[in-house]
């Protein structure tokens, strides 16, 4: 029998997560709850023919699954309210910084959890999502968290403390290519460039790179490909060394790693 799942929370995310729920069908019924704005439940429902509902509290025995799709900051006040009314479901949070330890300590001993920690390519069905579980977990939560990863992409099983530390790199990252987008977009413009001219080849530059990444080169293999010693290519990553580009990158992945955890 299919499994029934309640959100906690309608942002994009949890958007994402429901838009692939719903074209593979893994789940019985869909209940989702938000906060503020019911026009929002309203969009879902017509959209994916979701079930909305201003109080999900009434939804908990319907459920075997909750996933909660909430800021880290709402965790400890739902998590406060669930207490109460958990028997045996499954419940997984999608916040950064949240892992099942947390969890477990608010929640009653013997709760199932989990958490996944994807990214904004979840949105077009490309995430890659880290995932791991709680100190008590069965075949049947296995499969339900398989469910709800594959539908937004791709997946890898780490430990929670790996999730703590990739959270940058999985979770976060996009948002550093996608300045380093921004930045070859705005060098363009200030080259003559028209701005939707440059932003097309700047987007179709990184996908076309993306794709030779999915070929058996690796990265460094693919940067010596392009790179002629003592030549244009050279010239420009000799900058960005002096520059201490890598250096940046690390820093930027230990910063953002130290804030998700809360330190």
């Amino acid at each position: 029998m299919k499994s029934s799942i309640l959100f906690i929370g309608a942002g994009r995310m949890a958007e994402a997560i429901i838009s692939g729920l719903t074209k593979e069908n893994k789940f019985q019924q869909i209940y989702v709850s938000n906060k503020s704005k019911p026009v929002r439940l309203k969009e879902l429902a017509d959209s994916y023919q979701v079930v909305p509902t201003e109080n999900w509290k009434e939804k908990i025995d319907s459920v075997q699954v909750i996933v909660l799709a909430m800021p880290p900051s709402e965790h400890d006040s739902i998590l406060n309210e669930l207490h109460p009314l958990i028997t045996n479901q499954f419940v997984v949070t999608i916040a950064a910084g949240i892992g099942p330890t947390y969890l477990e300590e608010r929640l009653p001993k013997g709760t199932a959890v989990g958490w996944i920690m994807p990214n904004t390519a979840a949105e077009v069905g490309y995430s890659i999502s880290l995932f791991t579980y709680g100190q008590v977990v069965a075949e049947e939560n296995k499969q339900q968290m398989k469910n709800l990863l594959d539908a937004i992409g791709k997946s890898h099983y780490c430990s929670e403390e790996e999730v703590h530390q990739l959270t940058a790199i999985t979770g976060s990252a996009p948002a550093f290519l996608y300045a380093f987008t921004e930045a070859l977009t705005t060098m363009s413009e200030k080259l003559g460039v028209q701005h939707e001219v440059a932003r097309k080849l700047v987007t179709e530059m990184i996908i076309g790179s993306s794709e030779m990444l999915k070929t058996e080169k690796t990265a460094s293999d693919l940067r010596e490909q392009v790179t002629t010693p003592g030549g244009a290519t050279a010239e420009g990553l000799k900058v960005l060394k002096e520059g201490n580009f890598e250096t940046l990158i690390h820093q930027a992945v230990i910063a953002t790693n130290k804030k998700a955890r809360g330190e």
